[in-house]
Protein backbone atom coordinates (compact mmCIF):
# COMPACT_ATOMS: atom_id res chain seq x y z
CA UNK A 1 0.00 0.00 0.00
CA UNK A 2 1.28 3.44 -0.78
CA UNK A 3 0.33 6.15 1.29
CA UNK A 4 -0.22 9.89 -0.14
CA UNK A 5 2.68 11.06 2.04
CA UNK A 6 5.25 8.01 0.31
CA UNK A 7 3.64 9.20 -3.41
CA UNK A 8 6.44 10.50 -5.95
CA UNK A 9 3.47 12.60 -7.03
CA UNK A 10 2.06 16.13 -6.01
CA UNK A 11 2.04 16.70 -2.75
CA UNK A 12 -1.57 16.94 -1.89
CA UNK A 13 -2.29 17.19 1.62
CA UNK A 14 0.36 20.39 2.24
CA UNK A 15 -2.15 22.67 1.75
CA UNK A 16 -4.69 21.41 4.31
CA UNK A 17 -1.86 21.16 6.84
CA UNK A 18 -0.35 24.13 6.31
CA UNK A 19 -4.02 25.80 6.56
CA UNK A 20 -4.67 23.74 9.74
CA UNK A 21 -0.93 25.37 11.49
CA UNK A 22 -1.60 28.80 9.82
CA UNK A 23 -5.26 29.33 11.04
CA UNK A 24 -5.31 31.42 14.13
CA UNK A 25 -8.07 32.69 16.58
CA UNK A 26 -8.30 35.77 15.51
CA UNK A 27 -9.37 38.60 18.22
CA UNK A 28 -9.25 41.83 16.08
CA UNK A 29 -10.60 42.98 12.94
CA UNK A 30 -10.55 45.49 10.63
CA UNK A 31 -13.88 46.94 8.69
CA UNK A 32 -14.80 46.12 5.50
CA UNK A 33 -17.13 44.11 2.83
CA UNK A 34 -17.41 40.61 3.23
CA UNK A 35 -19.65 38.58 0.48
CA UNK A 36 -23.32 36.74 1.03
CA UNK A 37 -20.99 34.13 -1.29
CA UNK A 38 -18.01 34.00 1.42
CA UNK A 39 -20.37 33.77 4.02
CA UNK A 40 -22.63 31.18 2.32
CA UNK A 41 -19.56 29.00 1.74
CA UNK A 42 -18.41 29.37 5.20
CA UNK A 43 -21.70 27.96 6.30
CA UNK A 44 -21.90 25.25 3.49
CA UNK A 45 -18.17 23.96 5.16
CA UNK A 46 -19.88 23.30 8.51
CA UNK A 47 -22.70 21.25 6.29
CA UNK A 48 -19.69 18.96 4.73
CA UNK A 49 -18.08 17.75 8.39
CA UNK A 50 -18.60 14.29 9.16
CA UNK A 51 -21.17 13.47 12.07
CA UNK A 52 -22.34 10.17 13.81
CA UNK A 53 -24.38 7.96 11.40
CA UNK A 54 -24.29 11.25 9.31
CA UNK A 55 -26.92 12.62 11.25
CA UNK A 56 -25.85 15.99 10.83
CA UNK A 57 -26.95 17.39 14.68
CA UNK A 58 -26.22 20.73 13.57
CA UNK A 59 -28.55 24.31 13.24
CA UNK A 60 -26.29 27.35 12.59
CA UNK A 61 -28.14 30.92 13.29
CA UNK A 62 -26.10 33.60 11.38
CA UNK A 63 -25.98 36.90 13.12
CA UNK A 64 -25.70 40.21 11.35
CA UNK A 65 -28.04 42.53 13.51
CA UNK A 66 -25.88 44.79 15.47
CA UNK A 67 -28.95 44.99 18.38
CA UNK A 68 -28.39 41.22 18.21
CA UNK A 69 -24.57 40.92 18.36
CA UNK A 70 -24.46 43.67 21.27
CA UNK A 71 -26.98 41.09 23.14
CA UNK A 72 -24.84 37.93 22.49
CA UNK A 73 -21.23 40.20 23.37
CA UNK A 74 -23.15 40.81 27.13
CA UNK A 75 -24.41 37.61 27.13
CA UNK A 76 -20.48 36.00 26.24
CA UNK A 77 -19.71 38.02 29.52
CA UNK A 78 -18.62 41.26 27.35
CA UNK A 79 -15.92 40.03 25.94
CA UNK A 80 -15.63 43.45 23.97
CA UNK A 81 -13.29 42.06 21.13
CA UNK A 82 -16.20 40.71 19.41
CA UNK A 83 -17.51 43.76 18.60
CA UNK A 84 -15.25 44.74 15.61
CA UNK A 85 -16.26 40.90 13.82
CA UNK A 86 -18.22 41.51 10.89
CA UNK A 87 -20.86 39.01 11.79
CA UNK A 88 -21.27 35.83 14.34
CA UNK A 89 -22.25 32.29 13.76
CA UNK A 90 -23.97 30.49 16.75
CA UNK A 91 -23.39 26.68 16.18
CA UNK A 92 -26.24 24.68 17.78
CA UNK A 93 -26.98 21.16 18.24
CA UNK A 94 -30.75 20.09 17.63
CA UNK A 95 -31.28 17.64 20.42
CA UNK A 96 -34.13 16.10 18.65
CA UNK A 97 -32.10 15.15 15.75
CA UNK A 98 -28.91 14.35 18.37
CA UNK A 99 -30.92 11.52 20.27
CA UNK A 100 -32.93 10.21 17.33
CA UNK A 101 -30.78 7.36 16.56
CA UNK A 102 -28.18 7.25 20.11
CA UNK A 103 -30.31 8.68 22.55
CA UNK A 104 -28.53 9.83 25.44
CA UNK A 105 -24.93 9.27 24.45
CA UNK A 106 -26.18 10.93 20.75
CA UNK A 107 -27.04 14.34 22.74
CA UNK A 108 -24.19 14.38 25.46
CA UNK A 109 -21.57 13.13 23.09
CA UNK A 110 -21.51 12.22 19.72
CA UNK A 111 -23.60 15.44 18.80
CA UNK A 112 -20.91 17.49 20.27
CA UNK A 113 -18.01 15.72 18.08
CA UNK A 114 -20.44 16.47 14.95
CA UNK A 115 -20.49 20.05 16.25
CA UNK A 116 -16.84 20.27 17.01
CA UNK A 117 -15.97 19.26 13.64
CA UNK A 118 -18.58 21.77 11.84
CA UNK A 119 -16.80 24.65 13.79
CA UNK A 120 -13.54 23.39 12.65
CA UNK A 121 -14.68 23.15 9.03
CA UNK A 122 -16.22 26.63 9.29
CA UNK A 123 -12.79 27.88 11.04
CA UNK A 124 -10.72 26.21 8.05
CA UNK A 125 -13.00 27.87 4.95
CA UNK A 126 -12.55 31.62 6.63
CA UNK A 127 -9.02 31.13 6.88
CA UNK A 128 -8.62 29.71 3.46
CA UNK A 129 -10.87 32.82 2.61
CA UNK A 130 -8.36 35.48 3.88
CA UNK A 131 -11.14 35.89 6.64
CA UNK A 132 -10.26 35.78 10.69
CA UNK A 133 -11.98 33.77 13.34
CA UNK A 134 -12.49 32.47 16.68
CA UNK A 135 -14.68 30.11 18.19
CA UNK A 136 -16.44 31.46 21.42
CA UNK A 137 -17.35 29.47 24.00
CA UNK A 138 -17.66 30.95 27.08
CA UNK A 139 -21.55 32.58 26.95
CA UNK A 140 -24.36 31.82 29.38
CA UNK A 141 -26.01 29.30 27.51
CA UNK A 142 -29.47 30.49 28.83
CA UNK A 143 -28.99 34.37 27.66
CA UNK A 144 -28.12 33.47 24.07
CA UNK A 145 -31.05 30.63 24.36
CA UNK A 146 -33.11 33.72 25.27
CA UNK A 147 -32.08 36.03 22.89
CA UNK A 148 -32.02 34.20 19.15
CA UNK A 149 -35.51 32.67 21.09
CA UNK A 150 -34.27 28.76 20.47
CA UNK A 151 -36.34 26.31 20.57
CA UNK A 152 -35.77 23.99 23.81
CA UNK A 153 -34.50 20.86 22.03
CA UNK A 154 -32.04 23.09 20.09
CA UNK A 155 -28.77 24.06 22.63
CA UNK A 156 -26.42 27.25 21.41
CA UNK A 157 -22.30 25.20 21.56
CA UNK A 158 -20.53 28.10 20.32
CA UNK A 159 -20.39 31.50 18.73
CA UNK A 160 -18.13 32.18 15.98
CA UNK A 161 -16.62 35.63 15.20
CA UNK A 162 -15.45 36.40 11.68
CA UNK A 163 -14.15 39.11 10.18
CA UNK A 164 -10.95 40.88 8.39
CA UNK A 165 -7.88 40.05 10.32
CA UNK A 166 -6.70 43.44 11.91
CA UNK A 167 -3.60 41.45 12.85
CA UNK A 168 -2.27 37.66 12.56
CA UNK A 169 -1.08 36.80 16.29
CA UNK A 170 2.60 34.75 16.46
CA UNK A 171 1.60 30.70 16.60
CA UNK A 172 0.87 29.54 19.86
CA UNK A 173 3.00 26.57 21.78
CA UNK A 174 2.39 23.38 20.95
CA UNK A 175 3.03 20.21 22.65
CA UNK A 176 4.85 18.17 20.53
CA UNK A 177 2.53 15.20 18.88
CA UNK A 178 5.33 12.76 20.26
CA UNK A 179 4.56 13.62 23.78
CA UNK A 180 0.60 13.00 23.88
CA UNK A 181 0.75 9.95 21.25
CA UNK A 182 0.65 6.20 23.10
CA UNK A 183 0.68 3.51 21.10
CA UNK A 184 -1.17 0.14 21.49
CA UNK A 185 -2.04 1.46 25.11
CA UNK A 186 -1.58 3.79 27.50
Amino acid sequence: MVFLSESKEKNIEEPVLSAIKDRRSIRKYTTGFISEDKINKILEAGTWAPSAGNYQPWEFVLITDREVKDALIEASYNQEWMREAAFFIVVCVNNHVARAIYGDRGEKLYSLQSIGAAIQNMLLAAHAMGLGACWVGAFSEVKVSSILQLPDYVRPTAIITIGIPANKPEPPHRVPFHEVLHRNKF
